[in-house]
């Protein structure tokens, strides 16, 4: 054999021995003691069989390999991670951190070394040096093969090969904070953000200096709605780096979804001022606009974003979402020659094809404007996950659990604080009307649709229950008094910080709450609970037609809408029986017909006096977040009660998917017990 197939020979073995570390350390010690009775002293060799025995659990014999080795080969990085992580394992961290310190220094661009010498730093309590390693960390690991597949997954949004990838990955590195943080991109464009929260907490906990995963981090508790925290975050960026543009647009759309308007709205002028070709940024302050009631300024915003970005359909969308805005031939134009471009990105293109949907409605060309409203909803389908078979069955799991026995047992529990008043039903039923009716009253505030309820429901999916397996609402029959009281008093806590007045009572409208009204019943016995209430085809396919910011995944096929409809007419049915006189319903038709006598029997049921303010609804000043926000500042009026007849041709998947919900409304049909 020649020199050069000697060579070729070793270096083939060696190869083949790296590569059964991981799996098979026992056979690749094997390998390595093999190689070295050929080629005694051989440095790669020593160290294949120093890791293996560190992997097979036999750290004295791996030190005894690494050590003399590390002393020789004073130069080789490779060799001084394994030596150090090795000594960390025997808790002799001082020498671990010597041992690391050497590698970064001859190797700054390995991310393995910075990793590991910040999480020896750790232990030996040097929280700040180990927050510098991290970051030096995070710079190298850009560069990181093992994680460029999964980056270039995230790019490519296949979401399922990144999560596994990162999972496989962050299995072998538990702490490495660049992964986690991907981890939690994965979970956020999943909508996963509990999940995505957890790992952006362990990621801070480990690099409480990783200021992008900080972002991160206030960017998921915005969407959970957990604005303070957000708050908090975010100003502890601002602190570091006050002129950031992303943090400053965070901090606006925090504080607008606190309430304080004039601040977001200042913050976004001011961002504006500096960065006036950021179309993005004009659709923010154009929001802010709307629900400051400064509508004209609002319209302006929108289109100087639209000139700067004519493919940015979220613009268009957003001037459609006013509802009292009227499109131009030349705005329609636009919009057919953008969705026109096959680059257009799917993104832009449905909030074009819901633009559109309600510009040629309002022009009366509603065969057009139905096939819009599909393309749109079609496409958003595409992007959101919802099983109905899922919301049918978390129905029926609550009738089976709250029933007449454990509203007698549970009598006397829970929170005894009568402030709130929850609106429920479906969107685009009326309850921004009600809302609105309700905090033109001296005695009650309007706030928004408030996420604590179903924030509750999710975490008691936490806790052990009877059945099949899913735990909540099981498990309202085993919650104490105690409990049920104190999710109460936190409720009110939590939703203080919506509340800017001195009103005793205030409305939460979060329409989904209907499938949680057990879980308000046990934890606010006093509180008001009205359902709004309107024509199953008008009320579905109103919501059919409108794009929503994030939730209502029902809400993007007439068949899922139409058994969701189906769903809540069943559940509210069933808490009429087990709850007699408790919840209060307003008909949206009855409340049009005759808005002075159900305004009247609406504050008897709240025992709330009756005032003059609440028939002048539209005259109310306060800020209205939700896309009824125009409508509700005009009187009442008909014309939207019987409008989806102009679509009846194109709604029989919704009429079979509603069945006898349909034909006898307003009342209900007899629904078979479970």
């Amino acid at each position: 054999m020649t020199q050069s197939e000697s060579i070729g020979t070793l270096e083939v073995a060696l190869q083949h021995t790296t590569r059964l570390l991981s799996a098979q350390p026992e056979m690749a010690a094997e390998q390595a003691s093999e190689i070295l009775k050929v080629v005694p002293g051989h440095p790669h060799a020593l160290l294949l069989l120093g890791v293996s025995k560190r992997l097979l659990g036999d750290l004295t014999g791996a030190l005894a390999v690494l050590e003399p080795l590390a002393k020789e080969q004073t130069r080789s990085a490779g060799t001084q991670i394994e030596y150090g992580v090795t000594l960390g394992q025997v808790d002799r961290v001082a020498e671990a951190v010597t041992a690391l310190r050497r590698a970064v220094q001859l190797a700054p661009e390995r991310p393995d070394a910075w990793r590991q010498l910040a999480d020896h730093l750790d232990v030996a309590g040097q929280a700040a040096e180990a927050d510098q390693a991290r970051a030096r960390f995070l710079k190298a690991a850009n560069a990181d093969p093992r994680l460029m597949a999964a980056a270039n997954a995230l790019v490519a949004n296949e979401l399922p090969t990144a999560e596994s990838l990162l999972r496989e990955h962050l299995a072998e590195f538990p702490t490495d904070v660049a992964a986690l943080r991907m981890l939690a991109e994965v979970g956020a464009r999943l909508r996963r953000y509990a999940d995505a929260q957890t790992l952006l907490e362990r990621c801070l906990e480990l690099a409480p200096s990783f200021h992008a995963a900080r972002h991160n981090y206030a960017m998921v508790l915005f969407r959970q709605a957990k604005s303070e925290l957000a708050l908090s975050q975010v100003d502890l960026l601002l602190a570091i780096e006050a002129r950031n543009p992303s943090y400053r647009n965070l901090k606006a759309a925090i504080s607008a979804n606190l309430g304080d308007y004039s601040q977001s709205l200042e913050a976004y002028a001011a961002m504006l001022k500096e960065y006036p070709d950021q179309a993005k940024i004009w659709i923010s302050y154009g929001h802010a606009l709307k629900t400051a009631r400064r509508l004209a300024e609002a319209i302006s915003a929108y289109r100087h974003a639209i000139a700067l970005s004519a493919e940015l359909g979220e613009a268009y969308w957003s001037l459609a979402n006013l509802k009292t805005f009227r499109f131009s031939e030349a705005d329609i134009a636009a919009m057919q020659l953008a969705i026109a471009g096959e680059s257009l990105a799917a993104d832009h293109r449905l909030h074009f094809e819901y633009a559109l949907g309600k510009a040629l409605e309002d022009a009366g060309d509603y065969e057009a404007s139905f096939r819009h409203y599909a393309q749109g909803a079609e496409i958003r389908r595409q992007m959101v996950a919802y099983d109905a078979d899922e919301t049918t069955a978390h129905a029926q799991r609550v009738q089976k659990v709250f029933t007449a026995e454990l509203v007698s047992k549970r009598r006397g529990s829970g929170c005894v604080a009568a402030d709130p008043i929850f609106v429920v039903g479906l969107p685009r039923a009326g309850s921004t009307l009600i809302e609105q009716i309700l905090s033109s009253h001296s005695q009650v505030e309007g706030t928004m649709e408030l996420p604590d309820i179903t924030a509750f429901a999710r975490e008691l999916t936490g806790r052990p229950g009877r059945g099949d397996g899913h735990r909540y609402p099981a498990c309202l029959e085993t919650l104490s008094h105690d409990e049920l009281r104190g999710l109460g008093e936190r409720y009110l806590a939590q939703t203080r910080i919506q509340r800017k007045s001195a009103a005793p009572f205030f409305v939460d409208k979060m329409p989904n709450n209907f499938l949680h009204i057990g879980l308000i019943h046990l934890i606010l016995p006093n509180a008001k609970i009205i359902d709004a209430r309107r024509h199953p085809l008008g009320c579905c396919f109103s919501a059919f037609k409108q794009h929503f910011a994030r939730g209502q995944n029902f809400s993007y096929s007439l068949e899922d809408v139409g058994r969701y409809y189906h769903d809540y007419v069943a559940l509210l049915a069933h808490f009429d029986t087990v709850l007699p006189g408790r919840i209060h319903r307003v008909f949206y038709e009855q409340m049009i017909d005759d808005t002075e006598g159900e305004v009247r029997r609406l504050l008897d049921y709240c025992g709330l006096p009756f005032e003059e303010g609440c028939l002048r609804f539209y005259e109310n000043e306060r800020a209205v977040r939700t896309a009824s926000s125009e409508q509700v500042r005009q009187p009442i009026y008909r014309d939207g009660v019987d409008h989806f007849r102009h679509y009846e041709p194109w709604l029989d998947p919704l009429r079979m998917a509603l069945g006898p919900v349909l034909d006898v409304y307003p009342s209900v049909p007899e629904f078979s017990a479970l």
